[in-house]
This record gives structure tokens, sequence and C-alpha cells, in this order.
């Protein structure tokens, strides 16, 4: 399987109407507090835009939502892996991307056969509190080693010009949240990405 080289990752329908048309081939909807009701109205809205697009849309956490709407793609984080029913969630024909951030999370990762494994935060980041310190390149060139051919998404502090290292390092993929979603214009931010992601598109 074959990622887009630009990963976006948001935290609303929203997000995705505004910025998908754009030319983003994969999103990620990561949304960690709302009512089912909601969040399935938000999943359904991502996923028509999506289709509209030809982007490929990934859930984050939300397996049992992701089938119930007929979605083929969820992200887990190591918890979310622990309580999930993988068997049931690879019945229904879901791909299965696995987030790690040190070795243990990586044999976890690595027995559960996911269709890509993340790892982050390979710089400093914003988006939360984290217990691990920064990867750095090296260590995405290690991971590469250990799971390929599985493709490996980088993640956490990542910004266009970042991305020649973290590539050359052995991502196949470069996930982004703050760095277009608190930028003064996202959609010009979001058209630097995809430009600069071209080369290894």
């Amino acid at each position: 399987m074959k990622l887009d080289p630009f990963y976006l990752i948001v935290d609303s329908a929203a997000w995705i109407e505004r910025l998908v048309p754009l030319g983003v081939k994969l999103v990620q909807l990561r949304i960690k507090t709302m009512d089912e009701a909601s969040l399935r109205a938000e999943i359904r809205k991502a996923k028509a835009l999506c289709a509209e697009h030809q982007c490929q849309l990934i859930v984050n956490d939300h397996w049992r939502l992701a089938i119930e709407e007929d979605c083929d793609f969820i992200h887990l984080g190591q918890e979310d892996l622990q309580a999930a029913d993988l068997t049931r969630i690879r019945a229904a024909g879901l791909r299965l991307g696995l987030s790690t951030h040190d070795h243990l999370e990586l044999e976890t990762a690595v027995a559960a056969r996911p269709d890509y494994i993340a790892l982050g935060p390979v710089y400093p980041t914003i988006l939360k509190q984290m217990k691990w310190a920064p990867q750095g390149l090296e260590r995405l060139g290690e991971w590469k080693r250990q799971i390929a051919p599985t493709p490996l998404v980088a993640i956490g502090g990542l910004n266009p010009d970042r991305l020649e290292g973290v590539f050359g390092a052995g991502a196949d993929s470069a996930a982004v949240v703050t760095d277009i979603t608190l930028d003064a214009n996202p959609k010009a931010r979001t058209r630097e990405w995809i430009e600069k992601t071209k080369p290894w598109r």
C-alpha cells in the first residue's frame, strides 16, 4: 500500500470541507471528545466530502462507528488498540494505522499487522503533552528498517522545511496538524505542503 506523502490531521469535518478541495489526498478525522450522534454526523460529512474529492479518509479511534458508517480506514493509538476488536475490524475490511513511540509499542504494533505504522514525535510538538522525547531522524530510519515494507508515517513538529530530512530518513508520509491549523492562512499553508511533498508523490 502506498500512502500519499502529505497526511493532514484535523478535528472536524469543517476543516475537511475547507482544505481537502485544495488537493489533499489523505486526511485523518481526529475527534477526541464528542457525543456519539454528533460524532456520527461528523464522520458522515467527512466521508462524503472525501469521496467527492477522491481523498482517503482515516477515522481516528472510533472504530465501531467507522464500521457502522462503512468507512474503510482507521487509526488507533496504543491504548485504543488494547480495547479494540481487531478480528471485527479486519472482518469489516478496514485498513489500520497504528501509533508508536518506543520499541515496546513498535513490537505491539507489528504484531497487529497494520497497514502503516506512525512514529512520533519526530520533533518537539505543541499538539499535546508527550512523555516521550523527540525521536529524531535516526529513529525514523531505525523504524523503517524494522517495519519495511510496511509504510512509515512521521508525526510531530513537522513543517515544510523539515520534509526533505524526514523522507530522506525513511518516512513514507508526513503527518501534520498544528503547522496548518494554527497558521494565519491555513489554505496557503496546505498548498505549500502539497507542493513541497510532490517529489515523493
